[in-house]
């Protein structure tokens, strides 16, 4: 009698897309979601007690980025940290929003809360990037005028992962007064990224990238710097973002930037770093037609993107799963336009590299079996696609 083969051992590599809350934030969190009563809001000894463990919440996740606590104004995720960010200094320092510095690679987030304020009248720069997307400080320099308002650059790029010089980027803002907003996610607690070191005066903040709970995150503001408030109610985080505080996120997320801040750049990254380069090299050695792309220096210590020749990266990533590989073709907030990246064609990817795009995150439970499986998988289905997809002998 013949046998089912067993299904293959799931393996996950979209940590950019959904992290896993690490199991001790859950345990923190659990008597909050279970028995936690009291509004932080409240005047009595409850509500007293919730306005405790936010501040102790808040103050774990300002360490991480090496800023004061009061900057930090809990949202609902990135993607309201940047709407909140750009709209917020643009719309508070001039009527319609002035003029905003972004890069070309930035996240869908920051280009349509841009592309919403320019219907208010705001004027939109685009910094070109290199073929790696590194924003060059000297054509950042060149581009500013007395109209600025803002310049915002990501800290990392989603989608190919690389860095950008944020130190020398930060010298350029101080230099003209030009506040200077940074995503943060992914490369905070992986890589160095300290709000003063850097000249920040915003940075945004995901408590699910640092492997908190879903629906978390928050936006670091720089005493002094003003926003025009998004979310308007009674009042709570400092007016900027009313609501009643998600107290159980809130302090699941301190948790996570407490872990972060004590196992990420110095233990965590340095091991992710090391299963990344060995996929990468087994990758590229196996599959002819792939190539890295961004940095292969300046980069994420857990990202690695590809792009494969004569692939769609749809198929591939559907016979991933089915080989039990989860994997993405880039940023998961962009890929339901279902368009070409705007990513890819900024840095000169020709479109029939583009439509192959891979990219694999690597997280805190990832192993070398997972990269080895990775390594054993990939290639045959990238060659029956191929070979499917190759014109008929005539």
């Amino acid at each position: 009698m013949a046998t089912e083969a067993a299904e293959p051992e799931r393996v996950y590599l979209d940590y950019a897309g959904f992290a896993p809350v690490d199991p001790r934030v859950l345990a923190v969190m659990r008597p909050f979601l279970e028995a936690g009563i009291g509004n932080p809001s409240a005047r009595h000894s409850l509500g007293a007690e919730a306005r405790e463990s936010l501040d102790a919440a808040r103050m774990k996740v300002a360490r991480l980025c090496g800023g004061a606590a009061g900057g930090i104004v809990f949202t609902s995720g990135a993607t309201e940290a940047n709407n909140l960010a750009i709209k917020g200094v643009a719309l508070r320092a001039r009527p319609g929003g002035g003029r905003v510095v972004v890069s070309a690679t930035e996240h869908v987030s920051v280009i349509n809360a841009c592309r919403d304020l320019e219907k208010a009248g705001a004027a939109l720069c685009m910094l070109p990037v290199d073929a790696e997307g590194r924003v060059d400080p000297g054509t950042l320099r060149a581009v500013l005028t007395a109209d600025t308002t803002l310049v915002s650059i990501a800290a990392a790029n989603p989608e190919i992962g690389t860095l950008q010089p944020l130190k020398e980027i930060g010298r350029v803002t101080r230099a003209v007064g030009v506040p200077l907003h940074v995503d943060g996610v992914g490369a905070l607690g992986r890589v160095p990224l300290n709000v003063e070191a850097m000249g920040i005066d915003l940075l945004t903040i995901s408590g699910n990238d640092l492997y908190g709970p879903p629906g978390s995150g928050a936006l670091w503001v720089r005493p002094g710097v003003r926003l025009h408030p998004q979310v308007l109610g009674g009042g709570q985080e400092g007016g900027y973002r009313s609501g009643t505080e998600n107290l159980p996120g809130m302090v699941g997320f301190g948790v996570a930037a407490e872990l972060m801040r004590v196992e990420g750049t110095h233990q965590e990254a340095g091991r992710l770093a090391v299963l990344r380069d060995r996929l990468l090299d087994g990758l590229l050695e196996a599959i002819p037609d792939c190539r890295l792309t961004g940095s292969r220096t300046a980069r994420l210590p857990h990202h690695l993107s590809l792009v494969l020749r004569g692939v769609k990266a749809d198929s591939v990533l559907l016979d991933l799963d089915l080989a039990g590989i989860a994997a993405s073709s880039g940023s998961a907030c962009a890929s339901l336009t279902q368009t070409t990246s705007h990513v890819l064609r900024a840095i000169g990817c020709p479109a029939d590299e583009a439509d192959g795009s891979l990219c694999f995150t690597l997280g805190r439970w990832n192993t070398a079996a997972d990269v080895e499986a990775v390594r054993e998988r990939l290639p045959p289905i990238v060659a029956r696609l191929r070979a499917l997809a190759a014109p008929l002998p005539t």
